[in-house]
């Protein structure tokens, strides 16, 4: 198992084994720059994983059974896109949000999986800043939209997402610019 992707028993077994104190913020509101792109992460794809966090939470039969995959669009055993969504969210914790003064997020716009995911895939993830602006209401927050990307060992995109992100900004307190 790798680092970047713990397996979703553990995750359930010992929830906070992420949840140690937060160290100082690297990361800022000030260092989401537009057009700044970030890549980072690595997470494998297994089978085990794939039935699992089907059979929890999204027991459609091409994501459980491989006769029933076979026959579908996917042709063999896919990942839920919403698996793929939650391996997206581990790898942006352990990429930089986990070491930001992150705020939190209002939401995100669009989600969309352009290709499946199966296993033995090697995810990756890019991060491309969209906007950032400090919030007129709470001059010490900004918010950041961002399009992220899950790219399989080929390159390619098999999920994409944009949304926004709060991150106290240095120096708390200060007006906007």
């Amino acid at each position: 198992m790798l680092s970047a992707c713990p397996s979703f028993a553990a995750a359930v077994n010992d929830p906070l084994s992420s949840a140690r104190p937060a160290p100082l913020a690297r990361y800022y509101w000030e260092d989401f720059e537009v057009g700044r792109v970030r890549e980072f992460g690595r997470c494998e794809v297994t089978r085990e994983e794939v039935l699992e966090f089907a059979g929890r939470f999204d027991p459609q039969p091409f994501h459980l059974d491989d006769a029933a995959a076979a026959r579908s669009l996917f042709g063999r055993l896919a990942a839920s896109g919403w698996h793929t969504a939650a391996m997206a969210m581990r790898m942006m914790c352990d990429g930089y949000l986990l070491g930001s003064a992150s705020l939190g997020s209002p939401g995100v716009e669009k989600l969309s999986w352009p290709a499946p995911v199966y296993p033995g895939d090697v995810l990756s993830m890019r991060n491309t800043v969209l906007e950032s602006r400090p919030l007129a209401s709470r001059p010490e927050v900004g918010l950041v939209k961002s399009r992220n990307e899950v790219l399989n060992q080929h390159g390619q995109v098999v999920l994409s997402m944009e949304g926004y992100g709060f991150f106290r900004r240095r120096g708390a307190g200060a007006p906007p610019p």
